[in-house]
């Protein structure tokens, strides 16, 4: 059912979800004025008004009602401003407002003391503001305005510690690939994620203004309602690079290939920064556009959807298999989770992507959704729960890490939890689940597509586990390194403990200095651990009923396609409280034993593996440098497969010097020559002109003459 209103109502509730924030971010230099600690929990309140906001809106989701609003805007061009809350947008919206209030809450704890607290304030409520701007959009247009909003906020976030001290680089100090160097200072990997993510819009804007030119619209529901456009399109063979040029927007901000290389850098940011991005904003920002145009263009009579959706599909697989390979090798935490993000990613592209090629759309739509709500729970858990350890630990390095688990108990613990449903822990976590299912659907597509697909999805799950393993086991297991050791020893001489930066832990000139009387490596206080506990355990917890749990998304999805686009088959049935719709032959009866098994194997292999090398360490993994053939791959996956490199020969470093060259040979001698040249022939005709101006009348008529004289004769000739 939709109700279609103004600004009136439970409509209301979800105009201010994205307002809330807006309002917040713009309030906060005010608030701050008072104090810090006041600005600190006016910026928690906001993010959790904004939230329970959002829970109102369950019960629509449930029920399948949902809410069409729209008021006046550009009344020239016949565009309206509105929102469309449906169980969609719905899911979304709680998913982002209750996930960013916990890292919000997470960052007072995290950002204590830093000197900037309001301009970061101000950038991650307007960040949240954003992104509950595009989830909440009726139109294309408002969508784009979010989209940027996102866009905007990151380019400040991610260059945060803009004085670019060098500890708070990422990357490797002397890594140098192709003479390229491979670590970034905080400005740098702000302006790269901005300039890379730009491509992507430039993109996304001409596709969108492309449908508008044919429709006249930018409206979700009115692109639907008249088809007349699409079969234009479709004569004129535009719908499908239409389609595929709003898919390269969705390219850019979700960091897939071959727009990714932004996202590695982007761990400059505060660690808070990094959970938003990688969890509930940004990167997440591109699925959802999929998710909601897919079953729009799959709709669509005279669009052949194959083509689209291949695209989608493919992009997520080489994407999932690249990053994944390179988690494998990195020795920065934050890094192997900004790896493992893009790469979970890839498999939601893959579903989203198998879906629009299956006879089962719901199937795939589902499994798509469901694994990026339970990637945003686990990976803002692993998020900040690595922000702790470099809290305290003053290294983003693993190498400067292990032996932790007993100076942090509570953070191994809820780390191992959050890891664990990365990894896809059989039964009793969301990622197995929500992993299950994207194996069933490519699976049960039916296409060859689907098979290949499978086998790289397949492969991918085995590097998961083993990168999940491996990064618990370098910081929480074996010796403690010396590093750790340097600090216990220096913290045992003094009273006051070794205090690092509540913010990155290396840039410690930019805090005021803590003192307690710990006096050696200790766990964070609960305003920082509690947050990533919640979501660790609640990622658990919807493990423990995943299939349940997955039936109920299932079933609330395909209700959705059904109502909306008109996907799958209807029957009615009766509830208690209410009639609901669900779809005939959409539900799924029973695990696809394949997709299950291999699950379990995917999850056997990595995790036995990680086990073995770097958690009871039965072999050593420096095993791989004796290997010629092992340690040129080692090389080939950490130097990035050459792909950074590639990118800033190909789009830096050769058009600058193509242009110094143009500025050395054209515009140095040529251009700049011309108009001096021009000046002096100019200059020297004018000379022998103002010799023929002697002011003598006799000398006049006799030019006069002389010239009448050499006309006759040329006429008689």
């Amino acid at each position: 059912m939709v109700v279609s209103v103004g600004f009136e109502g439970i409509a209301i509730n979800v105009w201010l979800v994205w307002i809330v924030p807006f309002v917040g971010s713009a309030l906060i230099p005010v608030l701050a004025k008072k104090s810090t600690r006041f600005s600190n929990m006016s910026a928690v309140g906001f993010a959790i008004i904004s939230a329970l906001l959002a829970a109102t809106l369950i019960p629509l989701a449930i029920s399948g009602t949902e809410i069409h609003s729209q008021i006046p805007w550009i009344s020239a061009l016949n565009i309206k401003a509105g929102i469309l809350a449906d169980p969609l947008s719905i899911i979304m919206t709680n998913l982002v407002a209750w996930i960013s209030s916990l890292i919000i809450i997470y960052s007072v704890g995290y950002m204590h003391g830093d000197r900037d607290l309001v301009r970061y304030w101000f950038f991650m409520l307007f960040f949240i503001g954003s992104m509950q701007l595009i989830v909440l959009s009726d139109n294309l247009l408002m969508v784009f305005f979010g989209w940027e909003g996102v866009g905007f906020a990151s380019y400040a976030l991610i260059g945060f510690w803009y004085a670019d001290r060098k500890k708070d680089y990422v990357g490797r100090e002397g890594h140098i690939v192709k003479g390229i160097a491979m670590w970034a200072s905080p400005t740098h990997a702000g302006i790269k994620a901005f300039l890379m993510t730009r491509a992507g819009d430039v993109m996304m804007l001409s596709g969108m203004f492309l449908i508008f030119m044919y429709a006249g619209t930018f409206g979700f529901k009115e692109l639907l309602a008249d088809q007349t456009w699409a079969h234009t399109m479709m004569e004129q063979n535009l719908l499908v690079p239409a389609a595929v040029l709003l898919f390269g927007g969705a390219i850019g901000k979700s960091a897939q290939f071959p727009l990714n290389e932004w996202l590695l850098e982007a761990m400059t940011g505060p660690t808070p920064v990094s959970a938003l991005i990688h969890a509930a904003t940004m990167v997440k920002a591109g699925v959802f556009l999929v998710a909601r145009i897919g079953p729009l263009f799959f709709a669509l009579a005279a669009f052949d959807a194959a083509v689209f959706f291949e695209v989608v599909a493919w992009v997520g697989a080489i994407t999932a298999f690249l990053l994944a390979t390179q988690a494998i090798v990195n020795p920065e935490i934050k890094k192997v989770l900004a790896y493992s993000t893009g790469s979970q990613i890839g498999y939601m592209m893959m579903a989203l992507g198998i879906a629009g090629l299956s006879t089962q759309f719901v199937d795939g739509y589902t499994a798509g959704f469901f694994h990026l709500m339970s990637h945003a729970m686990f990976k803002a858990s692993l998020f900040m729960a690595a922000g702790a350890i470099l809290h305290v630990v003053g290294s983003r390095f693993m190498t400067d890490m292990g032996g932790l688990r007993k100076n942090m108990n509570k953070t191994f613990i809820f780390m191992l939890l959050s890891g664990l449903s990365l990894a896809g822990a059989p039964l009793i976590t969301s990622g197995f689940w929500s992993k299950d299912a994207i194996f069933a659907a490519l699976l049960e597509s039916g296409t060859s597509t689907g098979g290949a697909l499978f086998f790289i999805a397949f492969i991918v799950a085995i590097m998961t586990a083993f990168y999940t393993f491996r990064m618990v086991g370098m910081v929480f297991f074996g010796t403690k390194s010396k590093h750790i050791q340097a600090i216990e020893q220096t913290s045992s001489h003094t009273s006051q403990s070794v205090s690092y930066a509540s913010s990155e832990p290396s840039a410690d000139d930019h805090h005021n200095l803590k003192q307690h009387t710990k006096p050696k490596i200790h766990e964070v206080t609960p305003i920082m651990w509690v947050p990533f506990a919640i979501l660790a355990i609640s990622t658990i917890l919807i493990g423990l009923v995943g299939f349940i749990f997955e039936e109920e998304i299932h079933t609330i999805m395909a209700s959705y396609l059904f109502s909306s686009f008109g996907i799958g088959e209807a029957i009615s049935t009766h509830n208690s409280a209410n009639n609901i719709e669900q779809i005939a032959g959409q539900t799924t009866e029973a695990l696809n034993p394949i997709a299950l098994v291999s699950s379990f194997v995917a999850f056997g292999i990595g995790s036995g593996l990680g086990i073995l090398f770097y958690i009871i360490r039965k072999k050593d993994p420096e095993i791989i440098s004796r290997y010629p053939i092992l340690k040129k791959a080692w090389s080939f996956l950490y130097n990035r497969w050459y792909l950074n490199s590639l990118l800033y020969w190909g789009f830096v470093t050769i058009p600058l010097r193509l242009y110094q060259i143009i500025w050395l040979y054209f515009e140095n001698i040529i251009a700049q020559g011309i108009n001096p040249a021009l000046q002096f022939s100019m200059s020297y005709l004018s000379k022998w002109v103002k010799y023929t101006q002697t002011g003598v009348t006799q000398t006049y008529l006799f030019v006069f003459a002389a010239g009448i004289i050499i006309v006759l004769i040329m006429l008689y000739l």
